[in-house]
């Protein structure tokens, strides 16, 4: 995927965050699953809902990581019972450590406890978070049609 189109997907994700759209982890979702050709309805998003601000308010894992392993599960997760679902935990891991080394933590009350909650400070260190995990997840995607992005994996 070329330099421009990165930048334009990171983007929309920056803006559906910014403009109060959806919150991390549904802006990241909805950009690459339409990027990958909507291998689920956009109505998908609801499942991304629950886990913004560290799950649910709580301060936990990043919503903006969440939505990450989500989006590459468009990808490389597994459709079928006992189907392989190795490249879903390697993905998974490869972008928890590229986050943990790039912002520190991958703890929503970490990342922003030097912002008073809700303001500008703080929602602007969000919606960057947001943008360079989308940006990150997009370059870990093959370099394939967006129609070939969704076939099943079986095993056997």
């Amino acid at each position: 995927m070329d330099e421009n189109k990165i930048a334009e997907l990171r983007a929309r994700a920056e803006n559906l965050y910014r403009n109060k759209q959806y919150l991390c982890s549904e802006s990241l979702f909805t950009v690459v699953n339409d990027h990958l050709g909507r291998p689920v309805p956009a109505e998908v998003v609801r499942l991304a809902s629950g886990f913004p601000v560290g799950m649910g308010l709580a301060g936990c894992s990043c919503g903006a990581l969440t939505g990450g392993i989500m989006a590459l599960g468009l990808k490389y997760g597994r459709t079928e019972p006992g189907a392989d679902n190795a490249a879903a935990l390697a993905k998974a891991k490869e972008l928890h450590d590229w986050f943990h080394e790039e912002f520190g933590s991958t703890c929503c009350k970490v990342l922003i406890r030097r912002f008073e909650f809700g303001s500008p400070e703080h929602l602007e260190q969000c919606i960057r978070i947001t943008g360079a995990v989308t940006e990150h997840v997009l370059r870990m995607l093959p370099q394939e049609s967006a129609a070939d992005n969704h076939a099943p994996r079986r095993v056997g």
